[in-house]
């Protein structure tokens, strides 16, 4: 299975896609992931411009809920001779959803570095499964493999503030055909998740936007998450994903903004 199997995205025409919001694409509360929708943004810019995403970011506007059809309409904005400006405007019936904006391309240039490092350590295998909620059940969080490098577990969480870093080793279950930019978009949105465990607390939040910027693909199992939360201020929080390959390569980099929300349980 790829990326947009996993999706379940659909082609209606040359700029119009769909998909149905099911269990393994929602949140516990019932709704479209986040990362599942600038996933399927993504896939969608694409496939209708027929070049690597660079750039992306989603502006989440929304909900779509459990059980409904999620509309993509892709509209290429400019098109020049190695980079396209494009967006997926997302949609249930006549409810905007949420507006991915993307630049798309490559371009020859006769230098490249990559200047940060992934963190040292430990391996997948030697990290502990992130436990979930009952009420993660039928979420998408049961269709990926979570290995905790550090953080805390539920029942460690004592209201004592961290440093704000989370470090975690993440992959989606069913992904046999190579990791992939939308691959990337679904688990660049563990900012949420982060944010209670930089507080200490049992919290969460709901995704403001989200944006990612492409490195450089390279197969690989798993994706470190390196996970910095920034500030928690005025009821929202910050912060920064960086994205690396078991072999240490950058693949991507992620920011967000969330709404700061505490469990109810």
């Amino acid at each position: 299975m790829d990326s947009r199997a996993f999706l379940g995205l659909q082609r209606e025409s040359q700029t119009r896609f769909s998909l149905q919001v099911e269990p393994r694409l929602a949140t516990s509360g019932s709704f479209l992931f986040g990362g599942a929708g600038l996933g399927a943004g993504v896939a969608a810019l694409e496939a209708v411009t027929q070049r690597p995403c660079t750039w992306a970011t989603a502006q989440y506007l929304s909900y779509a809920k459990l059980g409904e059809r999620l509309d993509i309409d892709v509209t290429v904005a400019v098109e020049g001779s190695s980079v396209t400006q494009a967006r997926a405007v997302c949609r249930v019936g006549d409810r905007e959803v949420l507006t991915v904006n993307a630049a798309l391309g490559d371009r020859n240039f006769d230098a490249n570095g990559q200047f940060v490092e992934m963190p040292t350590t430990i391996p997948p295998d030697e990290s502990r499964p992130r436990v979930l909620r009952a009420a993660h059940a039928n979420s998408i969080m049961e269709a990926l493999d979570m290995r905790i490098a550090k953080g805390r577990d539920l029942d460690d969480l004592d209201g004592t503030p961290s440093d704000g870093r989370t470090i975690m080793w993440v992959r989606i279950k069913s992904l046999v055909d190579g990791l992939d930019a939308p691959a990337l978009g679904i688990l660049g949105d563990f900012v949420p998740m982060a944010a209670g465990q930089a507080l200490g607390l049992r919290a969460g939040g709901n995704s403001l936007d989200n944006t990612i910027r492409f490195s450089r693909l390279v197969a690989t199992d798993w994706v470190l998450l390196d996970i910095q939360i920034e500030s928690v201020q005025r009821g929202f929080a910050h912060g920064t994903i960086q994205m690396f390959a078991q072999n240490g390569t950058l693949l991507a980099t992620a920011s967000q903004s969330c709404i700061a929300r505490k469990w109810k349980t």
